[in-house]
């Protein structure tokens, strides 16, 4: 059994084939960073739909063909968002990894286990020991 592709790979394989879907149909022109952005928050606003009204619980356990509604809608998002990604050369893994680290300093285990505050309004943690 091979094991799983490289989140990298996966992305790159993505981009390609929506690329290779766009040309085809002769889409670049209207592919502009603006119009996928504006297409991302559509698509994100369609995935939110069918948890609209739904208790917690409910959200956590979708009837089938409700499920895979949100499949396709979660599939809709990153599509657009590989191909922004694209559109403005840049790399997601990294990205993604770069921004991980930013809220690992901004929201230490410490100070923000448990809480849902942002990282501005999360509790100082104490003074370092060396004073500073």
């Amino acid at each position: 059994m091979s094991a799983d592709p490289r989140p990298e790979d996966a992305l790159a394989e993505l981009r390609n084939a929506l690329r290779t879907f766009a040309a085809e149909r002769d889409w670049e022109r209207f592919h502009a960073p603006k119009n996928l952005a504006a297409a991302l928050v559509v698509e994100a606003g369609e995935l939110l739909e069918p948890f609209q009204w739904l208790t917690e619980a409910q959200s956590h356990a979708l009837p089938p063909d409700v499920l895979e509604a949100v499949r396709l809608e979660m599939a809709d998002v990153l599509l657009y968002l590989v191909r922004l990604a694209d559109r403005l050369e840049v790399d997601l893994a990294d990205a993604a990894r770069r921004k991980m680290a930013i809220n690992a300093t901004r929201y230490p285990v410490a100070a923000a286990k448990g809480r849902s505050d942002k990282y501005d309004r999360l509790p100082a943690g104490p003074a370092p020991a060396d004073g500073t």
